[in-house]
């Protein structure tokens, strides 16, 4: 039990960086059509990976800190991770409409909005 305490402890700060949307906000934006159109598909759903992970983001954040699961903690690192790696990656210049703001956002990171 003490190892998943460490677990969250560890990832806790990076995950609550990384995620700047509200549940509420994710819900609504995983809704948009902007938010289906983006994202590699790999599993012949139709759904992008980053869209499951939105799903996935929104229940963690209905969690309490307490509640994780070893795999929700393992979902909160894969989303820092693609966080930090995507952002690193952004364009020049028309954020506000790109497909690279919008991946973010299925992870539950707003570039634009959240400065």
């Amino acid at each position: 039990m003490a190892d998943k305490a460490n677990d969250v402890d560890a990832i806790w700060d990076d995950w609550k960086n990384a995620v700047t949307m509200t549940a509420s906000e994710i819900k609504s934006w995983l809704d948009t059509d902007e938010s289906k159109e983006v994202g590699q598909k790999d599993d012949g759903s139709g759904e992008s990976i980053g869209h499951k992970s939105g799903r996935r983001i929104v229940t963690i954040l209905g969690k309490k800190k307490a509640d994780l699961t070893a795999s929700d903690v393992e979902h909160m690192h894969k989303v820092v991770g693609y966080v930090k790696r995507h952002r690193a990656q952004g364009p020049d210049s028309d954020i506000e409409h790109s497909r690279w703001r919008y991946s973010l956002m299925n992870w539950g990171n707003d570039p634009w909005t959240k400065v």
